[in-house]
């Protein structure tokens, strides 16, 4: 192994080191030696479990994605062929390897690490933050990259400010209880020049009406049974769906208004299909935004050079060098 990678490979350590901080106070945080962190001022301590170093007792709103990602670890990495993830990083965040390669990121709500995958494919140290117990998946998913995996709140991140090059958090902020005060806080840990880059569910598109009216009584269900519900109604549904729109005449409308009262997604696998509609229907939080919204939001935060994505809501911007 050349030299200069063995020096890249090292960095993610050390820079850790310089920019974690302690939750209660502010100060720098010391390694325990078994994988957490204790603070060097008022000794709090961040315990290593599973795994991974925790900077939250509990998963409070998101226990339906510990679940989620623990049932499904690997479904949407890229393999082979396959570059969806790849293919959707490029789409949702306008961003693309130049932009990514030798930086620190920060990946917020890494989930199993789909997203992360792809940035340290592209020569990004990652660091990736989950308030669920998916962060201990993407720990394992990753193991042999440059990623380190925290559960934590994006409320209450442990960064000193300006700590990260670039920021990005793709298909999560709408799941928390104000998505807008979860943009705003990112900014703070922005470098100078650096890029922060959201996407978010649209609310241009109204398809989902239903979904959010279920969702209302779904989202109180145990995730488990949530999730058998499902096994048997996804199928049926799909299959339905199938068998309507060979129907000359009033088959497609029939088969389009079954999948507007009770949505299922389409992917092309079961598994997939399985897996993103249980992501629709699980969230306690679900918020829809438009551009003009994030853009507001960017203004407010003084980001500059905004940009979008092409596949909406897809919004980068980049924090002054002033």
């Amino acid at each position: 192994m050349p030299i200069e990678e063995k020096q890249a490979q090292s960095l993610l350590p050390a820079e850790l080191q310089a920019i974690l901080r302690c939750l209660n106070c502010g100060s720098k945080l010391d390694s325990d030696g078994g994988g957490g962190y204790v603070c060097s001022a008022c000794k709090r301590a961040y315990p290593f479990v599973n795994g991974i170093a925790r900077f939250v007792d509990a998963q409070h709103y998101a226990a339906s994605f510990g679940f989620q990602w623990h049932r499904y670890q690997k479904t949407q990495l890229d393999h082979d062929d396959v570059r969806e993830a790849d293919l959707n990083f490029r789409m949702k965040t306008a961003l693309r390897p130049e932009d990514l390669k030798g930086k620190l990121v920060l990946d917020v709500g890494c989930g199993m690490g789909r997203f992360a995958e792809v940035a340290t494919a592209w020569g990004a140290r990652v660091v990736g933050i989950d308030l669920s117990a998916a962060a201990e998946v993407a720990a394992k998913n990753l193991a042999d990259r440059e990623f380190v995996a925290f559960q934590a709140d994006v409320f209450a991140l442990p960064f000193a400010p300006d700590s990260f090059d670039l920021i990005y958090s793709m298909g999560v902020l709408h799941h928390t209880p104000d998505c807008e005060a979860a943009v705003k806080t990112l900014g703070k840990y922005l470098k100078p020049g650096g890029i922060l880059a959201v996407w978010l569910y649209s609310g241009y598109n109204k398809w989902y009406r239903f979904s959010d009216f279920w969702r209302r009584y779904t989202h109180k269900m145990k995730p488990e049974t949530l999730h058998s519900v499902l096994k048997v109604a996804v199928p049926v549904l799909y299959n339905t769906q199938e068998v309507l729109r060979k129907v000359p005449l009033v088959g497609r409308p029939a088969a389009g208004l079954l999948h507007h009262v009770f949505p299922v997604n389409r992917q092309s696998t079961p598994e997939a299909r399985m897996l993103d509609t249980f992501d629709w229907y699980s969230p306690k939080y679900q918020s829809k935004h438009t551009y003009e919204q994030v853009f507001r939001w960017y203004e407010a935060m003084g980001m500059e050079d905004m940009r979008i994505g092409e596949f909406s809501i897809a919004v980068r911007g980049r924090k002054p060098l002033r």
